[in-house]
């Protein structure tokens, strides 16, 4: 199977208002895929057709290969859900909470107790298994979701927000574990507002925004393309106003571990797409360098062959470019028909 899911011409609407209109989506098998989008934009609609909790009002989709409609309990079969609120039972044990969700799905009990006991060590939460949940931290309590939804070994994880209100060491934790799953054959699909964890952890985001799909390419495509566009925009501007040396830049942050000479400062300085070495070479070993725009490419390595024949020792280069959150910002801030799709 090449896809995990597909949809085709998915739409759902509530009374006159279209929350999905006509998604068309190939989700590879296998994958981890990050599905973003603000509140309201149809991305949790979509995610509820896809997971049987509600019918398409028209267009077809198909998850581990049964379509949504035709065949839901199959479908419920092959996909595991971690909501964002976790929805355990407070006053029964970790391991309570797991072995009730495998009789739920009807999990042979000659295999049941030594499955969950392989998830739990899996997730590393084995020592905490007696523990009541709601004596249990909130990182601790997402392991326990994460088993109980793969004690029926689904083919698809949907995870919502799966380390929000995690301290940074925990959300590490989870990061690991969820590329494990992943490296273990599942598919996951990451809803989350944490561009960082999803620029991270996806081969292949999302976007929707208004009831349509607006992106859909890896993280590095997307920011690419944002920055195209933005420096298209900027010789726009520039020719409007009839600059022929636009003063346009992106900054440069290069880390060097040992003391580079005035020369060799100087003669990145005398670069002429250099505009401003604003911090000069400070004490802490930062050169901080304003490249022209539309020339930054070439001269990012300009300096930074510089840098190398004065001996200088690179541990750190960094630039201005795109965040994935400057993505979701441009792509969710513009109207429907900008979008070209």
């Amino acid at each position: 199977m090449k896809y995990a899911i597909e949809t085709n011409d998915l739409s759902r609407k509530y009374g006159d208002f279209l929350a999905v209109d006509s998604l068309d989506m190939k989700i590879k098998n296998k994958s981890i895929f990050g599905f973003l989008g603000p509140n309201g934009a149809g991305k949790t609609s979509t995610i509820k057709m896809l997971t049987c909790l509600i019918k398409p009002t028209s267009g077809t989709a198909k998850v581990s290969g049964y379509d949504v409609i035709k065949y839901p309990n199959k479908v419920r079969n092959k996909i595991g859900m971690v909501p964002q609120l976790v929805s355990l039972y407070k006053d029964l044990t970790a391991r309570e909470n797991v072995s009730l969700c495998a009789d739920y799905y009807g999990i042979d009990k000659n295999i049941k107790e030594s499955r969950i006991d392989e998830l739990m060590e899996l997730v590393d939460i084995k020592y905490a298994e007696n523990k009541l949940v709601k004596h249990m931290s909130g990182g601790q309590k997402q392991k326990v979701s994460v088993v109980a939804s793969l004690v029926h070994s689904p083919d698809i994880l949907f995870l919502d927000e799966p380390t929000i209100g995690l301290d940074p060491t925990t959300k590490m934790v989870l990061w690991d574990l969820i590329q494990d799953l992943n490296d273990d054959g599942h598919t996951i699909i990451l809803c989350s507002h944490d561009m960082y964890e999803v620029d991270k952890l996806c081969e292949n985001i999302g976007v929707m925004n208004k009831g349509h799909l607006v992106a859909f390419n890896t993280p590095q495509v997307l920011k690419d393309n944002l920055m195209k566009e933005k420096e298209g925009d900027s010789k726009k501007d520039v020719l409007n106003v009839g600059d022929s040396e636009p003063k346009l830049t992106v900054e440069l942050s290069v880390m060097v571990e040992n003391w580079l000479s005035d020369e060799i400062i100087e003669e990145i300085r005398n670069l002429s797409f250099v505009y401003d070495l604003r911090s000069s070479y400070d004490e802490r070993g930062r050169l901080t360098v304003d490249v022209d725009k539309f020339s930054h490419r070439e001269g990012i390595s300009d300096v930074i062959a510089i840098i190398l024949k004065g001996g200088g020792l690179i541990s750190s280069i960094s630039t201005t470019d795109p965040s994935l959150e400057d993505v979701f910002v441009d792509l969710t801030s513009k109207g429907v028909d900008q979008y070209g799709f």
